[in-house]
């Protein structure tokens, strides 16, 4: 595989990485980037392809873990009950007890609330500029998991503070900053929810944490640390993911001059400009892949964003087309490890552009959006809008 430089904290790839892909891209489905120091699958076919393959996955051969620094144990002692760093049989096990919970129907029953919720943030919408990504973008996805889980939603600043310290851990900028306040954040999200487990488990409600509570797969049920765990999941792949979708897809709209919001325009913002632009697998046996060979141990980089813009799967892949057609996109993952939070964060993504746009038909970008050095993630530090005439 060919080889490549380009640091991710550059600020001509923090606004626009995709340049940089499609260069990689024309070497073949794999490169080696040096600045990450780790082998990128980088076309359509060979993403969707490792995040598929059995013979890899998420969690690190045992004789390769790292040794944890005793300061970042509590983060990571959360992160190891996590579904996402899991394989089976623990994998199975967990994503199973929560698809009990995380049921299409108990999604599509958010619909009503979800949508009164957008028209009350809405109603809030000051006259003059503002930032949209704190007033509307955020605030949805979070109000959303906390009804959904069952905690009160006058808590939902601290629940967003606690998953972005979280969520930073894996930026690449990351610094020793950004770890002590993950640790905090961690000992304190943690503690919150052990006390509301605590309360649900003498009273019950039909809230998902009583529901995971409950739930039970071949006589066992989650434990205390894994409930805990898959919670803290719920709400921060969701809600980092959402918001920066929205973001980046009321951007999109507004420069495309495009406001009608169909579920195929919802796709397409998806994979025009997704949320998070690179996820990991551990090779746990020698393969061959589409012609490249990696050995046991070996880390390859999924480059999500990259196999999105594939022109060998999309016609005019760097065109924001509202009606397009093709294969799945990537955003969501693949596999075993496919986003169980996919069905609401498309439900979120359509109900809240739908009645941003019917609301307020005429918004505009009065300064160039900027995006944030918070790779391996793209989002927007912040979206001023400014609402020209009235809101409907």
């Amino acid at each position: 595989m060919k080889t490549f430089s380009q640091s991710p904290i550059e600020p001509a790839f923090v606004q626009n990485p995709y340049a940089f892909y499609d260069k990689a891209r024309e070497a073949g489905d794999f490169f080696w980037w040096t600045d990450q120091n780790i082998a990128c699958a980088v076309s359509h076919k060979s993403v969707h392809t490792v995040l598929r393959d059995k013979r890899m996955g998420r969690e690190c051969p045992p004789e390769l873990a790292p040794d944890i620094p005793s300061h970042l144990r509590p983060f990571y002692d959360v992160e190891a009950h996590s579904m996402l760093e899991l394989e089976p049989p623990r994998h199975t096990r967990l994503r199973a007890l929560v698809l009990r919970a995380f049921t299409s129907r108990t999604i599509a029953a958010l619909e009503p609330q979800i949508t009164q919720l957008c028209h009350n943030l809405i109603d809030r919408f000051p006259t003059e500029p503002f930032d949209l990504l704190t007033a509307y973008c955020q605030p949805v996805p979070v109000i959303v998991i906390a009804r959904l889980l069952g905690v009160p939603e006058d808590r939902a600043d601290d629940l967003l503070f606690w998953s972005n310290a979280m969520v930073a851990m894996y930026q690449t900028n990351r610094t020793p900053q950004i770890e002590v306040a993950a640790v905090a954040a961690t000992n304190e999200f943690a503690a919150f929810l052990r006390g509301y487990i605590a309360e649900r488990r003498k009273t019950p409600t039909d809230d998902l944490i009583s529901t995971l509570i409950a739930a039970e797969e071949d006589g066992q049920k989650l434990t205390e640390d894994e409930l805990i765990t898959t919670c803290i999941l719920l709400l921060n792949a969701g809600h980092e993911a959402t918001v920066h979708t929205l973001g980046n897809g009321v951007k999109t709209l507004i420069e495309h001059d495009i406001f009608e919001i169909t579920e195929a325009c919802v796709e397409e913002i998806i994979r025009f400009d997704p949320p998070l632009h690179m996820f990991t697998r551990w090779v746990y046996e020698d393969a061959e892949i589409l012609g490249q060979s990696f050995k046991r141990g070996d880390q390859i980089a999924c480059l999500l964003g990259a196999a999105n813009r594939d022109p060998t799967a999309y016609d005019n892949p760097n065109s924001f087309d509202p009606t397009r057609k093709g294969p799945q996109n990537t955003s969501f993952g693949g596999g075993i490890h496919f986003c169980v939070g996919a069905p609401l964060a498309r439900l979120e993504l359509r109900i809240a552009l739908q009645t941003l746009f019917n609301r307020c038909p005429q918004l505009q970008l009065p300064e160039p959006p900027k995006y944030a050095d918070v790779y391996h993630f793209h989002g927007l530090e912040r979206l001023m809008i400014q609402i020209s005439g009235e809101t409907n």
